[in-house]
């Protein structure tokens, strides 16, 4: 399968290794001027969760194909759309001209309703998705990062589509367990308050990074992401769909003493918050900003979010 993923961040970077290593042809749009910048090679440290329990330390380089530019005619099979959700409209409406016959995974937060966040891209060609995998570049370029051993991909019906079926086969063909989501669309939106949540925290802390063996960190953050809840009742989430990904919410305390330890002492729990130092980074700026203006919008009180 001909991939191409949508610019050469963290998340695009670990999954395009672990897709080319499976045999996939994997290229990387970067803006213009980039390619120079980054060069074609990346250098990897990271946690790969797919052989062991807590994962395998993998420090390597990885060659990188990078292109400037996209056509119709390029031939590619899928495109892995992997950016914040305050980019979203912006890299849809260039790739909706550019697409040719490829696929669109849509790889990550958003919270509009799904085809309004990425329109003008076609319905017929959207599979949405969340990674479970994270970290960031230090300053001498290198990826610190961390892959759990699975992906979540959406289901529209009771059988995938092709399109959703060939994102899967690809997943699993990289060694990846994938679980799929009947209500995509809600489990994104609990994400995304979810993620509100952690940034709120961050805040206070004065990083996610400085959360990592902080159970009352983690404890504040489950608690700010509660009382969101009814927001996404309000838009009308059926929760008691979401069972085990509400957990946190529900016992805060417990989940919150073992999120302090496993962030304490297991390193490919660490990575994730571990890259995360800017409290005020673009995305988790946007996240928090988004939350509360449709709080208010619903006329929802959020105290611990508006402090």
């Amino acid at each position: 399968m001909r991939i191409l993923m949508f610019g050469r961040g963290v998340i695009a970077t670990i999954y395009g290794r672990v897709l080319h290593a499976a045999g996939h042809d994997v290229e990387y749009y970067v803006r213009p001027g980039r390619a120079a910048e980054y060069g074609d090679e990346v250098q990897l440290d990271w946690i790969d969760g797919r052989r062991k329990p807590f994962g395998r330390r993998v420090r390597e380089p990885f060659r990188t194909t990078l292109r400037e530019s996209i056509d119709p005619g390029d031939g590619f099979d899928l495109i892995v759309l992997s950016v914040g959700h305050h980019r979203l409209a912006e890299a849809a409406a260039f790739l909706a001209p550019r697409l040719g016959a490829a696929t669109v995974l849509v790889f990550g937060n958003l919270w509009e309703e799904p085809l309004t966040a990425v329109a003008p891209l076609p319905a017929d060609r959207l599979v949405f998705g969340f990674p479970q995998a994270g970290g960031g570049f230090g300053d001498d370029g290198v990826l610190w990062g961390a892959m759990l051993p699975s992906v979540i991909i959406g289901r529209t019906h009771a059988s995938p589509t092709r399109r959703e079926q060939e994102v899967l086969t690809a997943f699993q063909q990289a060694g990846l367990a994938v679980r799929q989501e009947r209500d995509m669309r809600g489990w994104l939106w609990l994400h995304f308050i979810a993620d509100a949540g952690m940034f709120a925290q961050g805040m206070r802390s004065g990083s996610l990074a400085n959360m990592i063996g902080d159970r009352r960190a983690f404890r504040n953050a489950f608690l700010t992401t509660r009382e969101l809840l009814p927001v996404l009742e309000a838009r009308g989430i059926d929760l008691r769909q979401h069972r085990g990904a509400m957990l946190p919410y529900r016992l805060p305390l417990l989940v919150a003493a073992a999120s302090g330890w496993a962030t304490a002492l297991i390193p490919i729990a660490q990575r994730s918050l571990a890259g995360h130092t800017d409290p005020h980074a673009p995305e988790a700026r946007a996240v928090l900003e988004d939350t509360l203006r449709t709080a208010r919008e619903l006329s929802i009180p959020t105290p611990r979010l508006e402090r």
